[in-house]
């Protein structure tokens, strides 16, 4: 059937009228007659990043990001608010400013003046009152005051510090708009931010599990329709309707809709070939809700296609995920969990008789990140890939990727050094001596309460990558049986990813998206 043919039914369920409604504190939500909704709590970030700078004088500013024009074109950029100014102030919206001044704990957002033409072409943007009434700030003061107060604010405090995120995003003292005196400091603040944006607050847990809440619609309502749909931009266009539908326009990454070897690219992108002859459709698509991201990922069995072989490498990708998001709570070690979940491969793969030979020589050789190269997992939160504070979440997440761009999470590519890296790090740990890679990987992150990180094992036949490193390769080549590795190339990848928030006995999965026997059952109608 044409994707032009598909009604994609995008009426929305009473189930989540919930969506709707405005965050509440935990007070509010216990009074049945409490309706007043919760400010974005910029108040309360910018006090734990001033606690974090460990400072009791300063001032704090940050610009948000400008209204920019398509190069050689007068049409607009889509806009994304700056990470960093949208932690502290919470306004989603161009053209914007913030000063937080430390001592006297005053937070002031700076709007810009709309002219009543612009309103004609553009719309409004919000007034001061209502960034008042939705952002819990001192005050709300136009753009063109902001000079003025930075000149009186500086002249005022001689020798005190404005901190900025970067060096080109400070007012120039050549300018004359801040006093000469000023110190001015870009070093200290963004690692601060990190460390305080790594513990989500109670709100930014709010607007995570709401973005997974919207983003597990999608995945099932892809389940629901994937007998209809022939292409990867069918699948890829379902979620995105969902999404839009209920409130959420903007991904939070582009959509990966990987069919059959496709979904052995870990970030597809092309999205445009058929479903017909493919075993296996990994969708790895994720909104945002107001600035906060959710990042989930179903690998489907496509009807008609799929075939055993399939079914076995899912069933394994199940274990590796299910035992690691057991692991997860307070002062667990994520390294530790990917190793936990490369164990869990290896015997898998041992079983299908893909790997061969003995199990702690596979493991002390690392051949296993042939087929699970990326990390276990990462932070969510305002990014998708989101900061980790002041230390790495893994312990070889100090080195992965080096040369490549990459850092954290899916992007970070696992060798087989990095693999034998972390065991040695962690035996070396379990002896109580210090093993000839801590340099590197002393100090790593535990988990901690209000942490949300996601736990997506994977297995992967890339045929390019296996061919180019590891079959013609004598130390992994021996653990691999390239005849019974050629059948199961047609299976592409396979990868389950779910959000996990991390409570102070455990954990709490926040995404909702259908898997397991409950996803067969939606693909064939039976839910």
């Amino acid at each position: 059937m044409a994707a032009a043919e598909l009604d994609y039914d995008l009426i929305l369920e009473h189930e989540f009228d919930a969506l709707c409604l405005d965050v509440m504190p935990r007070s509010a939500a216990n009074n049945s007659s409490s309706t007043k909704p919760v400010k974005y709590p910029a108040k309360l970030h910018a006090r734990r990043v001033a606690t974090e700078l460990g400072c009791d004088s300063g001032l704090v500013y940050l610009p948000g990001m400008p209204e920019r024009p398509l190069e050689d074109s007068d049409q607009p950029q889509q806009f994304r608010q700056r990470r960093y100014f949208l932690y502290v102030a919470g306004a989603n919206f161009p053209d914007c400013h913030v000063t937080y001044d430390i001592a006297a704990d005053r937070l002031i957002l700076w709007i810009p003046y709309v002219e009543p033409r612009e309103v004609l072409w553009y719309g409004s943007k919000p007034s001061a009152a209502e960034c008042m009434r939705r952002y819990d700030i001192d005050e709300a003061r136009y753009v063109s005051q902001l000079p003025k107060y930075l000149s009186l604010w500086t002249s005022a405090h001689r020798g005190r510090t404005l901190f900025a995120l970067h060096a080109d995003q400070t007012p120039a003292v050549e300018s004359g708009i801040i006093d000469p005196d000023t110190r001015i400091d870009a070093s200290l603040l963004r690692p601060a931010m990190d460390r305080a944006r790594v513990i989500k607050t109670d709100y930014e847990v709010a607007m995570v599990r709401r973005a997974n809440d919207v983003s597990s619609a999608g995945h099932r309502k892809v389940a629901q329709l994937l007998l209809r749909l022939a292409t990867e931009r069918d699948v890829e266009a379902v979620f995105a309707a969902v999404c839009t539908a209920r409130g959420a326009r903007d991904m939070a990454y582009p959509v990966i809709a990987g069919a059959g070897e496709n979904g052995s690219i870990l970030h597809y992108g092309e999205n445009d070939q058929p479903l017909t002859g493919k075993q296996t459709m990994v969708l790895d698509a994720g909104c945002e809700w107001h600035g906060y991201a959710s990042d989930v990922t179903r690998t489907l069995p496509i009807p008609g296609s799929w075939t055993p072989r399939a079914a076995a490498i899912h069933a394994i990708v199940e274990s590796m995920q299910d035992q690691c998001i057991a692991g997860v709570r307070p002062g667990a070690r994520f390294d530790h969990l990917h190793m936990l979940a490369e164990d869990v491969a290896v015997d898998g793969l041992l079983r299908l008789g893909i790997l061969r030979g003995d199990r702690d020589d596979i493991a002390r050789a690392g051949t296993i990140a042939a087929f699970f190269p990326h990390y276990l997992g990462h932070h969510v939160g305002l990014e998708v890939h989101d900061v980790s504070g002041d230390l790495p979440i893994a312990a070889a997440a100090q080195g992965l990727g080096r040369g490549l761009g990459l850092d954290g999470g899916k992007r970070a590519m696992v060798t087989p050094r990095d693999s034998v890296r972390m065991r040695a790090d962690k035996t070396a740990g379990a002896n109580g001596v210090e093993s000839s890679t801590s340099s590197r990987t002393r100090g790593q992150q535990e988990l901690l309460p209000n942490m949300i990180v996601t736990v997506e094992p994977g297995i992967y036949f890339c045929r390019s990558y296996l061919e180019g490193y590891y079959l013609d390769d004598p130390v992994h080549s021996r653990f691999i049986d390239a005849d019974v590795l050629e059948s199961y190339y047609p299976v592409g990848g396979v990868r389950i990813e779910d959000c996990i928030l991390v409570t102070r006995d455990g954990y709490e999965n926040l995404t909702t998206a259908p898997k397991g026997r409950e996803l067969l059952d939606v693909i064939n109608g039976r839910a």
